[in-house]
């Protein structure tokens, strides 16, 4: 699987203006309703508000993926959002996410789903990728830097 088969770049969100977790989620989830991918941003985020309660998704490294399952949709859509200030989502090592990749998925594609966590998370143990998506101007520069890292794993 390769990244640019879940993630467009017309799925990144550059500059996520949330101040905490639920604002962060809502935000997402609003964005994907004014993109037409779901209908109902509410329902999403009660969804990964339920996730989040069974332990955060914040895994470290200033990356969190929440992630949900969605009757609506017929394929994985990933979301990537970076906050260059950095916000307070409960991550296991305590420091502020800048990135979040949120993960939707149909509940019959539970491989793919995993899958799909799997190379975000793979992709993104990298501190230089980090540190240089916290550097790019725009969400076609982000873009271009994780299919160039995504390149380089085999």
């Amino acid at each position: 699987m390769k990244i640019s088969d879940i993630l467009k770049e017309s799925f990144i969100i550059a500059d996520l203006k949330a101040g905490d977790k639920k604002e962060a989620l809502t935000e997402i989830s609003l964005f994907l309703e004014h993109k037409g991918t779901i209908q109902d941003h509410g329902q999403l985020l009660q969804a990964l508000l339920k996730r989040e309660q069974l332990g955060s998704t914040g895994i470290g490294d200033h990356m969190a993926l929440p992630h949900a399952k969605s009757e609506s949709i017929d394929r994985i859509v990933t979301v990537f959002a970076r906050s260059p200030g950095g916000i307070d989502f409960d991550s296991l090592d305590r420091k502020p996410v800048h990135f979040i990749f949120l993960l939707l998925s149909p509940p019959a594609s539970t491989g793919l789903h995993l899958k799909a966590l799997a190379k975000i998370a793979r992709l993104f143990k990298n501190p230089s990728l980090r540190d240089n998506v916290l550097k790019r101007e725009n969400a076609s520069a982000i873009y271009s830097l994780i299919l160039e890292e995504d390149s380089k794993i085999v």
